[in-house]
C-alpha cells in the first residue's frame, strides 16, 4: 500500500491517494513518469535513516539540497517478512506549496 498527496494530483480515479496493489502502484509509477508536475523533485538525501530494526524504515529528502530547493518529504515504510507492507509520503511546506494549485485545480472540476 502506498498513501501519498501526488497519487490524487497523477490518477484522476484514485481521490484517497491510496494505492493497493502491484496492478496500481505500476499505473502510477508509470503515469507519474509521463506526468511529473514539477521539476523540484531531485531526490537528494543525506544518507542518514531511521529504523526500529525490524518494521519501520524512516528517511527524508530536505527542501535544501546541495544544487538548490527540492520537493521537501519524509517517507515512512513498515515492513513485514523482508516486503514493504505499507509505504507513507508526508510532504512538507514546500512540496505542499507545490501540488496544492493541482489537488485545488482537481476539486473544482470536480464539484461541476
Amino acid at each position: 500500500m502506498l498513501e501519498s498527496p501526488l497519487v490524487p494530483a497523477i490518477l484522476d480515479d484514485t481521490p484517497d491517494g491510496v494505492l493497493r496493489g502491484h496492478g496500481e502502484l505500476r499505473h502510477f509509477f508509470a503515469e507519474g513518469a509521463r506526468r511529473r508536475p514539477n521539476d523540484l523533485v531531485r531526490w537528494y538525501r543525506t544518507g542518514e535513516w531511521l529504523t526500529d530494526g525490524r518494521r519501520m524504515l524512516i528517511w527524508e529528502y530536505p527542501r535544501q539540497a546541495p544544487d538548490g530547493d527540492q520537493v521537501d518529504l519524509v517517507e515512512v515504510m513498515e515492513i513485514a517478512d523482508g516486503l514493504i507492507r505499507h509505504h507513507r509520503i508526508y510532504w512538507g511546506w514546500k512540496g505542499c506549496t507545490l501540488i496544492a494549485p493541482v489537488l485545488a485545480r482537481r476539486a473544482t472540476t470536480e464539484l461541476k
